[in-house]
């Protein structure tokens, strides 16, 4: 048996569904970043565990979760609220967890965006590291994510999970992108003056995750990023292929884009921000004391 945990953030239209799935294990932790609608009374409605803490960035989420939540089990999956576990990929993350084979997994997310399953344009199969052993990973900040450190091998799984993005709709996919844009945008910054390409991994990576990083410090360096990742994603990707849907997620990947290129203007070129007291406030402050 495995322990699932459970992240959330102001997720009220898809914890209970989220929940449901997960509740193939009988130890379901639902992490909750001080929620401000109903994620925490939904959430308790089930038995399920529930934490909240107030988030500080998603690797140290992660991290502070780890070592201070103790799971029932030894190994353990990370779970969002827009995700759910199934049946098949439940199994089999129960078959790894008995034979120690690695310490961790990686598993392959199918991005399902307006009803469809954006199977091209998003480089299915992208994988993300989700059952591991308990102790033996944790988490730093990278951008508005985050990236593993792990203790030992990792290897994959080929069950995927459904990750059902846009499900609260566009207005709300525009307002986060528009906040992860300020976190990739400082990112971006510091791989442009101290990082580099890692060519070797990008051409030779002996896993898709080594190529996917390799080829996103190239991506930071090439001009008119937009435009040539819609280009990329929506013409050599068969971003086509997924129809209306897929000509949407393209279009929105890029305008993403252009909302970092747009952030690390902003902070390379507008001065800071100064709040000014409104010299009657100040007055009455002087005259107070």
């Amino acid at each position: 048996m495995i322990s699932i945990y459970i992240l959330t953030y102001n997720e009220e239209i898809d914890i209970a569904a989220c929940i449901e799935s997960a509740m193939l294990s009988d130890d379901v932790i639902v992490v909750d970043s001080c929620s401000r609608d109903r994620t925490v009374e939904i959430a308790r409605s089930y038995p399920v565990r529930v934490v909240e803490h107030a988030f500080e960035s998603h690797g140290k989420q992660r991290t502070w979760m780890l070592e201070n939540i103790t799971p029932k089990y030894d190994w353990v999956y990370i779970l969002e609220a827009d995700e759910r576990m199934t049946p098949e990929l439940f199994a089999e993350c129960v078959e790894k967890s008995q034979t120690g084979e690695h310490i961790g997994y990686y598993v392959a997310e199918r991005v399902m965006f307006m009803n469809h399953w954006i199977r091209h344009s998003t480089q299915y199969p992208r994988y993300q590291l989700r059952l591991f052993q308990h102790g033996k990973v944790w988490f730093t900040d990278y951008g508005h994510t985050e990236r593993e450190v792990c203790d030992g091998s990792t290897g994959f799984l080929t069950q995927t999970y459904p990750h059902y993005t846009s499900g609260k709709g566009f207005s709300r996919w525009i307002d986060k992108h528009n906040r992860y844009s300020s976190d990739e945008a400082v990112e971006t910054i510091k791989q442009l003056e101290s990082g580099k390409i890692n060519w070797v991994d990008l051409f030779f990576g002996k896993t898709e995750i080594e190529r996917r990083r390799a080829l996103k410090d190239l991506s930071l360096r090439i001009p008119a990023r937009p435009l040539v990742r819609f280009i990329y994603m929506y013409f050599f990707l068969g971003g086509w292929l997924d129809g209306r849907a897929g000509f949407t997620w393209c279009t929105l990947q890029a305008f993403y884009e252009y909302l970092i290129l747009l952030k690390v203007w902003e902070i390379k070129n507008m001065p800071p921000v100064s709040v000014q007291v409104p010299s009657t406030q100040v007055e009455s402050v002087m005259t107070s004391n």
